[in-house]
């Protein structure tokens, strides 16, 4: 499942990113990079044990705290500590699939990529280029959303980021263990749970619609691996 998931970041959370990004010091991004990824990663990022990736990842996982839409389609379990890059000046991302499993560099947790995520910090119009390009069972999308905005995808998915050529497209970037692994029953329990809030939208808590949100709990617990 691909989704769009729009304004994750208030105003006032994507100014405070906006100018940590632009008073941050960058370095290569390969320091995230595995063996054959390095080979297409031409980006920079923020240090992981730096103050200001530190500050900025406290302001996205605060935001991502009371996204309802984030929670229902990735019913997540461990989300990796944000992580943000900057494209400029013809860099690139070439086509990869991420590791299947990340190690974080500080704790030594890991993490199982069942979903990955990009959350827009830059403006689109400030930057030329720099679609992220989503290849899977659901045919191509290109994407570039607006500040603030976040797109969510299979991590089994493959992708690249075309290169920039104007201007700087600054993004966070992070993974997410489910508490359902399997992509096609996230996506059915997704479909389900939107369908049980139209339902009490419409016609209230009426028996058929407790039993239907049972059933949405029962698969669940059929299927997580919590």
């Amino acid at each position: 499942m691909l989704l769009h998931i729009p304004n994750v970041l208030n105003a006032t959370e994507l100014k405070s990113l906006q100018e940590l990004m632009a008073k941050a010091e960058w370095v290569d991004g390969k320091v995230t990079a595995g063996t054959q990824s390095a080979q297409v990663k031409r980006n920079m990022q923020l240090p992981e044990e730096s103050s200001s990736a530190e500050a900025a990842r406290k302001i996205v996982l605060q935001a991502l705290s009371r996204n309802a839409l984030f929670f229902s389609a990735v019913l997540p379990k461990k989300i990796f500590p944000p992580l943000f890059n900057q494209y400029r000046d013809g860099m690139d991302f070439g086509a990869h699939i991420d590791n299947a499993v990340r190690t974080h560099a500080l704790s030594g947790n890991h993490v199982r990529t069942d979903v990955s995520s990009t959350l827009f910090i830059a403006p689109p119009e400030s930057y030329d280029g720099g679609e992220l390009v989503i290849e899977d069972t659901y045919g191509v999308q290109s994407v570039k959303l607006a500040a603030g905005d976040m797109v969510v995808y299979p991590g089994t998915s493959l992708h690249h980021v075309k290169p920039v050529t104007k201007g700087a497209r600054i993004a966070c970037f992070f993974w997410t263990q489910s508490m359902i692994r399997d992509d096609a029953k996230r996506t059915l329990l997704f479909d389900m749970d939107a369908a049980i809030s139209t339902l009490r939208q419409q016609h209230g808590d009426t028996s058929a619609v407790v039993r239907l949100t049972g059933n949405y709990h029962n698969l669940i617990r059929m299927w997580s691996d919590v």
